[in-house]
């Protein structure tokens, strides 16, 4: 064998060696890049499922507070005044003695108590008229009813979200209803600042309170339930929430959402 064949010999070696050096690595390429495509396609279908189990179960929720607001109307208000009007109709009578008057004025103050509290816990299951006049006017008496009872300062400039429909008028407001709770419950805030405005695309809610505020880490890495309801509903809206809060300085929340096209 004269050097010309050794070499060509070699030369020839080597291209094959190269082609299939070239091959197996377009071929593992291949596959790592069917196995990422069929990851992603599984973590889709994961979010996807997880997204509809979540809109049935906020679904649920929604009928569930329906239902209960519907037999505090029905079953429980309507005895209530039933009882009220008989005790009424006894305190007239003018052959009862003062024992049995103070008894039944007690009686009448409790009823009308309770009834007012059925009445209460009914409207916040299912506000009337979030259906009868929209969002900014459940909002604006929500603020209302809200400093009324908790002498909490509620400063708003708020927007009808005019191209939003009303189950998801629902989602904002349970939102809103939400961080107020969370406000009042933990956060011992005693002023609230509540901004919304829509744009071509969607909309901007801003909410911010005067309260002892958290660990923004903290709190993301285990979340209370109140707060888990939030996020839920803002995925449904195809929203993002962003979080600033330090301790014994307040919260912020920016939720931005768009419109489905």
């Amino acid at each position: 064998m004269n050097d010309n064949t050794f070499i060509s010999i070699i030369g020839i070696s080597i291209s094959l060696l190269i082609i299939m050096a070239v091959t197996l690595i377009a071929f593992f390429h291949h596959t790592k890049k069917k196995i990422i495509e069929k990851e992603q396609e599984k973590a889709s279908l994961k979010i996807t499922h997880q997204q509809k189990i979540l809109q049935t179960a906020i679904a649920i929720q929604e009928r569930e507070r329906k239902r209960i607001a519907q037999d505090l109307h029905d079953a429980i208000s309507s005895k209530l005044n039933i009882i009220s009007l008989c005790t009424n109709v006894l305190l007239i009578d003018k052959t009862i003695n003062d024992k049995q008057k103070t008894a039944l004025e007690q009686i009448l103050n409790i009823t009308t108590g309770t009834l007012e509290s059925a009445r209460k816990i009914a409207h916040d299951l299912l506000p009337p008229i979030l259906n009868e006049f929209g969002l900014k006017a459940a909002l604006q008496e929500l603020f209302e009813d809200c400093s009324k009872h908790t002498k909490i300062a509620i400063e708003d400039d708020i927007e009808a979200l005019t191209r939003l429909s009303k189950n998801n008028q629902l989602h904002v407001f349970r939102i809103v209803q939400e961080l107020i709770n969370n406000s009042v419950r933990h956060g011992k805030a005693n002023e609230l600042v509540v901004y919304m405005e829509q744009n071509e695309t969607g909309f901007v809610l801003r909410y911010q309170d005067n309260g002892k505020g958290f660990d923004v880490d903290k709190i993301n890495g285990n979340s209370g339930i109140g707060l888990q309801n939030i996020k839920s509903r803002i995925k449904i809206l195809n929203g993002t929430l962003k979080i600033e809060s330090t301790p014994n300085k307040g919260s912020q929340f920016m939720i931005r959402c768009n419109y489905d096209k």
